[in-house]
């Protein structure tokens, strides 16, 4: 084989393997199916999202590099936001379709809001984190960080815990007494490959 026929088969090889490559990558996509999220006001757009009870992220960031993409099947979908009502939903995801949730968040009615409270702030890196008060959703780090951005909470004691996927879990306990401003600051850990993912409620 002459040179000029060498270098034409090594290059025909190379782009047939390059092909390859890229059908095996565009059946992968093709395999999963994506999650879009679709929220009007800053509450919608602010409320977090859980994918089979493990905590993913906030509606309004879950598009661009971090869109949701799922195995084809049933997936249970919760929306929370703290003083609405959960938004609860079973969703079929079939391979390389589009499913679109609609966040429209409703008062809860039972909702009580403390006469009296005290200011927590906030000041945690990534600040994209979920925050948990006494177990219970209360948004994400940025909101209660920053200028005039702190989170209002009801004198006593109180379980705080941020946590974010592909990091370890920051709890700690603070006691609030009315018109008093605290301070939580902290790094998150990056979990380890071999770590479990935390169980978020």
């Amino acid at each position: 084989m002459t040179r000029p026929h060498m270098k034409a088969a090594v290059l025909g090889l190379v782009l047939w393997l390059g092909g390859m490559g890229a059908a095996r990558a565009q059946n992968t996509n093709q395999v999963l199916g994506q999650v879009n999220f679709e929220g009007k006001t800053n509450i919608d757009k602010s409320s977090g999202v859980w994918v089979d009870g493990q905590y993913l992220g906030y509606v309004d960031e879950l598009k661009g590099n971090k869109k949701l993409l799922l195995v084809p099947g049933k997936h249970e979908i919760a929306v929370r936001q703290v003083g609405y009502k959960d938004i609860r939903e079973t969703i079929e995801v079939n391979p390389g379709g589009t499913t679109i949730i609609t966040v429209r968040m409703e008062k809860d009615p039972n909702s009580v809001n403390a006469t009296a409270t005290g200011e927590v702030k906030l000041k945690v890196t990534p600040d994209r984190a979920a925050v948990f008060v006494d177990g219970n959703y209360a948004g994400y780090v940025h909101q209660f960080g920053g200028v005039k951005r702190a989170m209002l909470i009801a004198p006593g004691k109180h379980h705080i815990k941020i946590a974010l996927p592909g990091y370890r879990d920051f709890e700690t306990e603070i006691t609030v007494r009315a018109n008093q401003k605290v301070t939580v600051k902290t790094e998150l850990v990056p979990a380890s490959i071999t770590a479990e993912a935390p169980e978020l409620k």
